[in-house]
């Protein structure tokens, strides 16, 4: 299987924040991003395994920012590293000021999604090769969120997680 880059999963969805999707506070619902996120990922990791694809776990978000009503928002998701048949996609949530047409970061999460077939069972998805500094930093992150993961749902002995291990060891 051809390994691929980062940036061919790449997956931008801009979208306008309406009343009908705020809070008492009017900034943008946490449950309404957060379902804009998942359909950014879903994208990103069809665009990559060029299969169905459905959301294993969504691993860390955080809101940093609110997000307020007539907001542009921009969610950037792609492949940050994928493993026998799962991937990791990393979103990024940047608004648009209005008035001087800059933009900033919001929010972010990371997102785990599992490529299968028409059975729904689980296919194997090309490895990736990240190519910019950061798409390296996150890339090398993943596997070390991987085995966290793993060790925390017991599916991995702390012996066996040599990614964390290096953390801690000298």
């Amino acid at each position: 299987m051809n390994p691929k880059h980062p940036s061919e999963s790449l997956t931008v969805l801009t979208d306008l924040v309406l009343p009908s999707e705020t809070n008492h506070l009017n900034n943008l619902f946490g449950g309404e991003l957060l379902a804009r996120m998942d359909r950014a990922a879903s994208i990103s990791a069809q665009r990559h395994s060029r299969n169905v694809t459905v959301t294993a776990s969504v691993n860390h978000v955080a809101f940093s920012r609110p997000i307020p009503l007539g907001s542009v928002v921009t969610i950037e998701a792609k492949v940050s590293r994928a493993f026998t048949t799962s991937m990791e996609i990393f979103i990024d949530v940047w608004v648009e000021d209005r008035e001087l047409g800059t933009r900033s970061k919001a929010n972010e999460a990371i997102y785990s999604f599992v490529a299968v077939d028409a059975n729904g069972q689980p296919v194997q998805v090309p490895p990736i090769v990240p190519e910019t500094e950061l798409e390296k930093q996150r890339f090398d992150a993943a596997l070390r969120r991987k085995q966290l993961s793993l060790l925390l749902a017991g599916k991995m002995k702390p012996a066996d997680a040599t990614e964390l291990r290096a953390l801690f060891v000298e």
